[in-house]
Formats: C-alpha cells, structure tokens, sequence
C-alpha cells in the first residue's frame, strides 16, 4: 500500500515538473525572429495552456512590448520600469526581482501589427471561454469595443455555449453591429433596425456611421436614422437619471459642509468664516492616515472619520474658546476675526505640508461603478457619500433630539437668557456646539478627499456654498439645511453643462438673492424669540 501511494505521488510531481518544463521549452520559440513562427507559437500555447495564468501575463506583455530577454543567459524577464537606459525587470518564470541593468543587456521579443492583432484575438479568445464570469464580461466587453469582421466567428462559438444573460447580452450586440456593418441587402437593414434594442455608445456609433455613408439606399438610411433617434432617446433618459446622481451626490457633500455651520450659526449667531478650513483639516487628516499607515489603505477611510471628527473638533474648540466667545453679539468682527483665522490655518497647511495638492488614495471597495446599463453607471465613491451624508445627517438629529445635549442646544437656540437663568452653562454649550460643527466639516473633509485632490484651498470652494445652502433652507434649521443642499446641488448639476461651472454658480446665487428677498427666513424659518433677532 506504501509503495503505491509512493508511486502516486511521484507519478503527480513528474506531471507537474514535464507540464513546467514543457510550457518553459514552448516559451524559447518567441525568441525567434520570424513573426510567422512567432504566430504558430502563440497559438499553440493558448491551445496548450489556455489555463495557465502566466499565459495571459506573456501575452499581454508581448503586446506591450515589455517581453524581453537577457543577451547572456536568455532568461524571459518583463520590464517594470525604464529610467533613461537603464531598465527595471523581473524573471517572467519566478517572478524574482533583478539588478537594475543597461537596456543593451537585453532582447526585446518584437511583435507587429498583425502578431499583435493575433495576439489581441488569442488573449480574447481565452478570456470568453473562462470559467469566471466577471473574466468573460470582461473580454466580451473588450470584443464590442473593438469589434472587426474576424470576431463573428469567435462571437457565436461563445453565444452558443454562454448561459449568462448579461454575457449573452453584450455578445448579441457585438454580433448584430459585426452584422450592420459587414453584411448587405435585407440582412444589413434587419441588423441595423435590431441595434435599436441596444444603447451603448458602441452601437451608437456604427449607426452614425453607416447613416453617414455615401451612396446607401433609402431603405437602410431610414432604418439607421430610425434606431439613432431610439437609442438617443433613450439614452437621453439616463442622462438625466445620471445627472440627478450626480446631482445628489454634490447636496451630499453640501449637506456635509452645511450641517455643521447651520448648528453653529443658528445657536451662536457667529459668522465662521474658517469653516471650510476644518473640512480642510478633515482632508488632510485623511491624507496622513493614509501616509501612516500605507499598507492599510482600505481601511484608512474608515479609521479617517473618528479622527477627523476629533482633530477637526479640537481645532474648534480652541478657536471658540481663544477667539469667538469675546466676540459674541457681534457678528462683523466674528467675521473678521474668522476670515484672519482662516488665513492662519491655510498658512500652517503649507508649511507643514507644502502648497502643492496632495492625493488620497481610494480604496479598492470604493472604487469602480456599480454598472446600471450601458448608458448608466453610478460611481461608487459617490454612492457611498450619499449612504454616508445620509447616516451623518441622521446621527446629528438624533443627537439633538434623543440626548441631553442635544436639548440644552435646542434650548440654547431658542432662547439663550432663558436657558442661561435655568442653569445651562451657555458657555460650555457654545464650545461644544462649535466643536461639534467643527467636528461635522471634518468628516465633509474626508468626503471630499475622495472626490478631489487635497490642497491647503480646498475648503474656500464650499465655504459660499455652504453659507447659500444654510440662508435658503433657513438658519439653524436641519431639515432646511437638507432640502437645501439637495436643492442646490441638483441644480448646479442641471445648469453646468449648458451654462458652465461659473455661470452655474452666478444663476444660483441669483437665485438665492431673490428668495430670500421673499422668504428672508429661508425655506424653514427658526422658531423661538430669538429668531426675531
């Protein structure tokens, strides 16, 4: 019994050391220099390793023109990174980093333009007939992209054995544009009225483009014309659908900017204008995390948020406490006083970190879109500031309404020398209040720092902003502050592409001039005797 599991075992590793062997003896053949033989090669490797992984990874190199092979020993490394004439390469087989060396040590495995279209073509056909789903999406995604003549072959081997239907999809398309373009008569015309069923813009460029061939007849221009009007429709739909995300995805960032500054505002009468520095501080802490801690970038954003929060709400604090509180009942020189503030920390910024942008990497589970359709994707980062404005916006109300703080700023609010003759420590509300708005545009910080690059300015461009979409929903009250900055953001997005960003944002404050000329109070005026002030 020992002796046949012994021969079993060593049956297993000779098939697995012949099948490397083999595989690294096919590999030699590239070296030549006939593109012919080259060709043959390639497609017996696909033949015979279709399922190896390094496959692919020689074929895309190739294609990229990064095989290459050492003069002395003629091992197979892939090239890394040039600098000038000297190259950075690894070994293709065991993936072992080499010296840096002089581009002369090396042969470049040359390609042109037809081995590298059998290439494409190989790579394309291996990937179609994966056993993963996502790696067949993928290549069929890549075939529509490209699609020529030569793939219809290719295309309805793989819809007949595909049993997914978003692959089947995607393959019906390509099969029916290889169609419209490639064949004549009826069938074309057939094919062209069929792409009215897909609206990616694959398709609708092939139908622009026979519609705008000369000499066709008026049966297939009016065929083309029909389903370029269909898919333009339709498309034109999610259009808006895309714009109106993106809309709501801009009033989430605003509400992240604003929610703090309705809640200062609204209780301490104090014009902040270094508000957007804290989302600033917000920015950079994220960005510090992430240099900290560069191996866990996906987990940076998370940890980001408590400690924004924090360092955003400490900086806020001590201006409240070193600054505002002499300064409370008169709202210009807070102004002043924060403007000058403002300038400070924008300093420190750059000296700390210099005035160059800095970018916050994105993690892996907030990158990509979660794809709709063809003609809608929703990016995820932007997906997940919605969720999160969301659950922030939630939290703060909560906060002020479930909890004992929450009540003596409500208090606070309504009427400050009331609440103060029944104990409540105004003072020490004020500071927390401020702290905790601080603390909110921290979080708006590390929102943005997935949306735009970090720069010691970042903040000036939401301050105005966030200033209209407080006034609009109405001072110190939330669910304003909600409906406002959706409001506004939907709009911007609307007017930019046709009025641009600038004039976008004049139309806007235009607007908010002369609403507030007929509702002075905004959309949800505060209640309280003190709202008359």
């Amino acid at each position: 019994m020992k002796i046949n599991i012994l021969k079993i075992i060593f049956l297993n590793l000779f098939f697995f050391s012949s099948l490397f062997a083999n595989f690294e003896t096919d590999i030699e053949k590239l070296k030549t220099k006939s593109f012919k033989t080259k060709a043959e090669v390639i497609k017996e490797l696909v033949e015979k390793y279709a399922e190896d992984e390094r496959t692919e990874i020689l074929l895309k190199k190739m294609v990229e023109g990064d095989l290459l092979y050492t003069k002395k020993e003629g091992t197979f490394v892939l090239l890394e990174k040039k600098e000038g004439s000297t190259y950075h390469t690894k070994t293709f087989l065991e993936g072992k980093l080499l010296k840096p060396q002089n581009r002369r040590e090396f042969k470049k495995v040359k390609t042109n333009n037809r081995l590298r279209s059998i290439i494409k073509s190989n790579l394309a056909q291996m990937n179609l007939f994966s056993k993963k789903k996502e790696i067949r999406l993928k290549s069929a995604k890549n075939i529509l992209s490209n699609v020529d003549e030569e793939s219809k072959e290719l295309i309805e081997k793989a819809l007949s054995k595909e049993k997914d239907s978003e692959v089947k999809e995607v393959l019906l398309e390509a099969k029916t544009i290889i169609l419209a373009k490639y064949s004549s008569g009826q069938k074309q015309i057939k094919a062209v009225k069929d792409l009215s069923d897909f609206i990616s813009s694959d398709t609708l460029a092939t139908l622009k483009t026979i519609a705008n061939q000369d000499n066709i007849s008026k049966e297939l221009q009016k065929a083309a014309n029909s389903s370029i009007t269909s898919v333009e429709t339709i498309r034109s739909y999610y259009s808006v659908l895309e714009k109106a995300f993106f809309g709501l995805s801009m009033g989430s960032v605003l509400l992240l900017a604003a929610i703090g500054l309705a809640i200062t505002f609204g209780v301490m009468k104090v014009i902040n204008m270094a508000h957007g520095e804290m989302m600033m501080i917000g920015a950079y802490t994220t960005y510090t995390l992430q240099q900290v801690m560069p191996n866990l970038i996906e987990y940076s954003i998370i940890v980001a948020i408590p400690a924004a929060f924090i360092v955003s709400g400490i900086v806020g604090i001590i201006i409240e406490r070193l600054v505002i509180r002499h300064l409370y009942g008169r709202p210009l020189e807070t102004l002043l006083a924060t403007f000058g503030i403002s300038l400070i920390l924008q300093q420190i910024v750059r000296t700390i970190y210099s005035p160059l942008n800095q970018e916050v990497k994105t993690p892996q589970w907030m990158s990509g879109a979660l794809e709709i359709n063809s003609a809608l994707s929703l990016t995820y980062n932007r997906l997940y500031i919605i969720i999160f404005a969301v659950l922030v916006f939630f939290g703060i109300l909560m906060v002020l309404n479930k909890t004992s703080l929450g009540l003596k700023v409500r208090a606070v609010t309504q009427n400050r020398q009331m609440a103060q003759a029944m104990g409540i420590k105004t003072s020490w509300i004020d500071a927390m209040t401020f702290g905790i708005g601080s603390g909110i545009a921290g979080i708006a910080g590390v929102a943005l720092s997935q949306l735009t690059n970090v720069g010691p300015n970042l903040g000036q461009a939401y301050i105005v902003d966030s200033f209209m979409v407080v006034v609009f929903g109405g001072v110190g009250n939330l669910w304003g502050t909600l409906i406002g900055a959706l409001t506004l953001g939907e709009i911007n997005k609307f007017i930019e592409p046709v009025a641009g960003a600038v004039l976008a944002k004049v139309i806007i404050l235009v607007f908010i001039i002369l609403f507030i000329q007929k509702r002075p109070r905004g959309l949800f005026p505060q209640k309280g005797r003190d709202a008359q002030d």
